[in-house]
């Protein structure tokens, strides 16, 4: 099933593209079909492609609430899938299998310019389909998840930035607490980024900086230069470093959602009687219980004296604590000077 539709055309074109590819499925699931294959490799300069979340979710939909789903298998072949969590949310909206064809193009590419050294091809290959095994191994044993089976069509995420009409026709039953894009902004997204892609004064696209900062790229929270403040200001107990960290992050642009929110300041502080002590404030803090991979055995460890040594709570890391760590140390319990 051809998973694109015609460039140029006004926002109901995504709509009836996908309402197309949803009755084409019904037709071969009833035709006695087994296997529906999505397909967007149909992209061209006047075929904008369907994204493949978009589509193998609303074919998977379709055809539960017809009462057919357990019929047929939804193999996905997209373009956009290049990472580990694009697949997980793939086969999470309903996909059985997933072709990433543009990424074994790009890695069929880079291996014909030598860039793998005396691997062959196909052994790059195998290597990329490990690392996506892996990779969606770690996703489903966070959710508790043994089997893929299970994790299939299981929506066990959020919906962030999609209207709650949007949800509710393709992702029934996932969480959406805020309301956001629609069809109509879908297809204007898709239709920009289609003209950027067939602009013939582009000699080749940016790469945007998703994954790794860039200067042209997106906007990220943790940029390069605010880190350096940061760093710098608690190497040496800079408070003046610290407030130009600080208003260098107050200056960024909306990144994430709490960004967006303010504090509501009362017109009336409240007597500084009625103000509970700082001490007892403290007593109520409390680290997180973070993985020491996701830290390291120092940084978890300065975090729990810190915390005692104000009177607050640390907790134990994921998968339980060293025994030297039992008793309490010395240091750990030595008030802060200063």
């Amino acid at each position: 099933m051809d998973c694109t539709f015609e460039a140029g055309g006004g926002p109901e074109t995504l709509r009836a593209a996908i309402a197309r590819i949803r009755a084409e499925a019904v037709t071969a699931v009833r035709q006695g079909k087994s296997e529906l294959f999505l397909s967007d490799m149909g992209i061209g300069p006047d075929r904008i492609g369907i994204a493949g979340v978009l589509a193998a979710a609303a074919v998977h939909t379709h055809l539960v609430r017809m009462g057919l789903r357990s019929y047929a298998s939804i193999n996905i072949q997209t373009a956009e899938c290049l990472d580990t969590h694009y697949y997980a949310v793939l086969i999470g909206v309903g996909a059985t299998t997933v072709h990433a064809y543009l990424a074994e193009a790009a890695i069929a590419d880079r291996h014909a310019r030598g860039l793998f050294g005396d691997l062959t091809l196909a052994q790059c290959l195998a290597r990329h389909r490990t690392a996506i095994d892996e990779g969606l191994l770690k996703i489903m044993s966070k959710m508790g998840i043994a089997v893929i089976s299970s994790y299939r069509g299981g929506y066990n995420f959020e919906a962030v930035g999609l209207s709650r009409a949007l949800v509710n026709d393709l992702f029934p039953g996932m969480p959406a607490k805020i309301s956001g894009e629609g069809y109509a902004s879908l297809h204007l997204n898709a239709q920009l980024r289609h003209d950027k892609a067939y602009d013939s004064a582009v000699a080749s696209l940016p790469i945007g900086g998703f994954y790794r900062q860039r200067h042209t790229g997106e906007t990220h929270a943790y940029s390069a230069q605010l880190m350096h403040l940061l760093q710098t200001a608690v190497s040496t107990d800079s408070y003046s470093t610290y407030l130009q960290f600080s208003r260098g992050v107050e200056g960024l642009p909306p990144i994430y959602l709490r960004d967006l929110l303010q504090f509501n300041f009362p017109a009336e502080g409240v007597p500084v009687d009625q103000v509970e002590a700082i001490t007892e404030i403290r007593k109520r803090f409390v680290t997180p219980g973070m993985s020491l991979g996701a830290l390291s055995p120092e940084a978890h460890e300065t975090l729990a004296i810190a915390m005692n040594r104000i009177g607050a709570k640390a907790v134990s890391g994921e998968g339980g604590e060293d025994s030297a760590r039992y008793q309490p140390m010395p240091m750990a319990t030595t008030p802060i000077r200063g």
